[in-house]
């Protein structure tokens, strides 16, 4: 299945990762996860320390995208 087009660098939708679910381009960490982490209290810093494969440009593009 092809991935969708999404305005947004660093977030993709691909049916066939995360359910289809937005996520965060080349990994399986869906965009509404980041969210609710930060939402629940997690800092970016926690975020970067916990997923080394996000940066502060991809948390901030899930904020962006939400």
């Amino acid at each position: 299945m092809e991935a969708m087009n999404v305005p947004f660098e660093r977030i993709s939708i691909n049916p066939s990762i995360c359910h289809g679910q937005a996520s965060v381009k080349g990994t399986r960490i869906p965009v509404h996860q980041i969210v609710r982490m930060l939402a629940n209290g997690d800092t970016v810093e926690e975020l970067l320390a916990e997923y080394p494969s996000l940066s502060r440009e991809d948390i901030m593009a899930c904020l962006d995208y939400r």
